[in-house]
Formats: C-alpha cells, sequence, structure tokens
C-alpha cells in the first residue's frame, strides 16, 4: 500500500483558503485515482473530489463544486486540495487516498491507501 502523507490543515476564519497537499511514493499519481475524503467528528467520512491518474477526469461532491479544486504534479507524485471561501461546515479531518485507476469514484471502499489525514478548522 502506498503511504500518503497530508499537509496544509490548519485554523483558518469564514472565506479564507487552503490548500492541502498529498505526497504519495514516486509514480502514485501516475498509476492510482486520487480523491480527498474529509471526516468530521460523529460523522461519516464523507467524498470530497478525486482525479484520475491521467488527470483528465475529475468528480466532485455538490459541496465542493465552484469551491473546492482538486489537482496533482505528476513529476512531485502530489495531489493537490484549493479550497476557497471555506465555511464553518467544513472543519474536519481532510484524508488523501489512492485507489485503482479508472472512472473517479466516491465510494471509500474504491481506495485502498490512505493517509493519516489533517485537521481544518474553519471559524465563523
Amino acid at each position: 500500500q502506498a503511504q500518503l502523507v497530508e499537509s496544509g490543515g490548519g485554523l483558518v476564519q469564514a472565506g479564507d483558503s487552503l490548500r492541502l497537499s498529498c505526497a504519495a511514493p514516486m509514480r502514485t499519481t501516475m498509476w492510482y485515482t486520487m480523491a480527498w475524503f474529509r471526516q468530521a467528528p460523529g460523522k461519516e467520512r464523507e467524498f470530497v473530489g478525486a482525479i484520475s491518474r491521467v488527470g483528465s477526469r475529475t468528480k466532485d461532491a455538490d459541496f465542493a463544486k465552484g469551491r473546492f479544486t482538486i489537482s496533482k504534479d505528476d513529476a512531485k507524485s502530489t495531489v493537490y486540495l484549493q479550497m476557497n471561501n471555506l465555511q464553518p461546515a467544513d472543519t474536519a479531518v481532510y484524508y488523501c487516498a489512492a485507489g485503482q485507476p479508472g472512472n473517479p469514484s466516491s465510494v471509500p471502499s474504491s481506495y485502498k491507501s490512505w493517509g493519516q489525514g489533517t485537521q481544518v478548522t474553519v471559524t465563523a
């Protein structure tokens, strides 16, 4: 399983932006679909967005459309999640995941490797 390391979380105010990064072993992003999920206290893990290994197909949750953008840099084997106009409801631990190539999936069981997560806290 790939070792994924998230970074970039923090404490921000409503309306602010953050960019999360997920560092993966070399070539991981070239061979696997990469995704972001989040989990708030007391809630189930929730899909945020995913990008196919060739980068041509992305899938975003409804709440993320227009505010969050997933991208990747294969040379750095890193996946990014740009989050704009953050709101208190976005407060959660954000996880990076790697799954089998193919159409990006929103189902957690489609992903076999997970990072340890990075905390994002948004205050009103």
